[in-house]
């Protein structure tokens, strides 16, 4: 196994004080899991198809049905 730093400085020159702050945040920000993937849901419990607004008959309808949901 390697031993690689955890940080390098590339430019500047950064107080303990700095080091540290940053040193800190790294690790918290290393520390928190990260959130599980969204589950996919099946396309037959998709119920956004049932909302849109119903076709009528009539003038212009079939210019109507052609618009996106």
């Amino acid at each position: 196994m390697s031993e690689r730093p955890l940080l390098r400085i590339v430019r500047g020159t950064p107080t303990d004080e700095e080091l540290a702050a940053v040193t800190a945040v790294v690790a918290a920000l290393a520390a928190v899991p990260s959130p599980p993937p969204p589950r996919a849901r099946p396309l037959w419990t998709d119920r956004t198809a049932l909302l849109h607004a119903p076709l009528l008959p009539g003038k212009g309808s079939w210019r109507a049905s052609g618009l996106p949901r």
